[in-house]
């Protein structure tokens, strides 16, 4: 389901109706990361109900944390940022879920960017000429 989601990142992009479609930039991928931590996380409709709130506010932060990384450009800046976030964080999805899917949340976040990172290396090894250069 993943990987159908990823090659169909292209055509989400450009939208439908001849591109006229406004998106936020990285949505696509953004619902690839939300369809793999669900299936990861194994979540009951309760957990669900509790656990997405929390993660949007999460999201959100982290997003705030890179715009101002970009702004700033300072590596431990933007470590010590996401750390203080994640921290934050483990609390609060303590109380929509159990320590060990809090856990699992955080390790099939990293897992998630770890996919994402081989399959641009992989796509960008694909639009190299033959020949290595």
């Amino acid at each position: 389901m993943i990987l159908l989601g990823w090659f169909a990142l292209p055509g989400l992009a450009q939208g439908g109706q001849g591109g006229q479609r406004q998106q936020r930039p990285g949505a696509a991928l953004e619902a690839m990361k939300i369809a793999f931590i669900t299936k990861r996380l194994d979540l009951t409709p309760e957990e669900a109900e509790r656990f997405w709130p929390i993660y949007n506010r999460y999201a959100a932060e982290v997003r705030q944390a890179y715009l101002t990384y970009r702004d700033r450009q300072n590596e431990i800046e933007l470590d010590e940022a996401l750390l203080n976030i994640r921290k934050k964080y483990s609390t609060e999805f303590s109380k929509a879920l159990s320590p060990e899917k809090t856990n699992q949340f955080f390790r099939a976040e990293k897992d998630f960017a770890g996919f994402v990172q081989k399959e641009m290396q992989r796509r960008q090894m694909q639009r190299r000429p033959f020949g290595g250069q």
